[in-house]
């Protein structure tokens, strides 16, 4: 299956349009809104690969569902399609955190390069998100860890390494990891 997209825009001509090019080049289309509150609504049920979204629509423009959709990482990337061109808008667009720009009329030969660029950094940032969420979590723990064992060495009147290996004894014994059990220790004092 080829990579997923969702489509917004309030012309039904355009997204058939859309729809058509990306499906010929093997992109696999999860689903049309009229709207940005329904292409919110979209990517929240699918989280897509990307979403295209027109500027200027009703109830809920594409600047605004952009935001809402990176902010709460319901898609890897955002491309905007739109027929406004202004640099208040090309503005507006980086402000909004998208991945492109195109200016319709919509050709193939300048949309599906701009689609493959913007896959590939939405995957390149959501993999960069997840390294930095792993390393949060790693220095969280090492923090607990830390305290935990420095308790222990007060406490308990052992040395470091001592305090370490009856954190990891429990753990073994347990069979949980090490910040579960510092969370415990400290809890406990």
């Amino acid at each position: 299956m080829g990579k997923k997209i969702v489509i917004a825009d309030d012309e039904p001509i355009t997204r058939m349009d859309v729809r058509e090019i990306l499906e010929n080049a093997g992109y696999t289309v999860l689903g049309e809104a009229s709207d940005g509150f329904d292409a919110v609504e979209l990517c929240k049920k699918y989280t897509p690969d990307l979403v295209l979204l027109d500027i200027k629509m009703p109830l809920l423009d594409g600047l605004k569902a952009s935001q809402i959709i990176r902010d709460q990482k319901l898609a890897k990337g955002v491309l905007l399609i739109t027929a406004y061109s202004g640099k208040e808008f090309v503005d507006q667009a980086k402000e909004a955190g998208v991945m492109g720009y195109v200016v319709k009329p919509i050709r193939e030969e300048s949309l599906l390069p701009m689609v493959e660029v913007a896959i590939a950094k939405g995957e390149e940032l959501d993999q960069m998100s997840r390294e930095i969420d792993r390393a949060k979590d790693q220095l969280e723990s090492r923090k607990l860890i830390e305290k935990a064992k420095g308790l222990l060495m007060k406490q308990q009147n052992v040395s470091e390494e001592e305090a370490f290996q009856m954190i990891r004894k429990i753990c073994m014994d347990k069979r949980c990891s090490m910040k579960e059990i510092a969370k415990i220790i400290l809890m406990n004092n």
